[in-house]
């Protein structure tokens, strides 16, 4: 089982940055994947990065490449978010998730079996 825990997130004015963090705790290693997804009021949750476990590679939305950069420190068992570049759409609840990595590559929310609870950005 694992248990995910966001913070980081809060009010910022467009242009500007911020980092995300997630404290994972439970079994977190080589088989499980970790993820940010996002979702706003009326819109569908969706998927803005991963990490393959051990910091291998990432992978990103369109939305978001080049402005986000999705991190691990594994002595930590802390996953990060770096946000660049932030826009009035990029405003919306963020999700750290984390899956078996089968799914690595995915930024299907079906993909993913544990969810934290959210931390909100707000970009204006």
């Amino acid at each position: 089982h694992v248990q995910l825990v966001e913070s980081g997130g809060g009010p910022v004015q467009a242009g500007g940055s911020l980092t995300l963090s997630c404290a994972a705790s439970g079994n977190i290693d080589d088989s499980i994947v970790m993820a940010w997804f996002r979702q706003s009021p009326g819109k569908k949750r969706e998927g803005v990065a991963g990490i393959y476990p051990g910091g291998g590679s990432q992978y990103y939305a369109d939305s978001v490449e080049g402005r986000f950069t999705i991190s691990q420190d594994y002595a930590k068992n802390t996953l990060y978010l770096q946000m660049n570049s932030l826009q009035p759409e990029d405003t919306a609840l963020y999700y750290c998730a984390a899956g078996n990595v089968w799914y690595g590559g995915s930024l299907y929310p079906s993909h993913y079996n544990y969810w934290g609870r959210g931390t909100q950005v707000t970009v204006s």
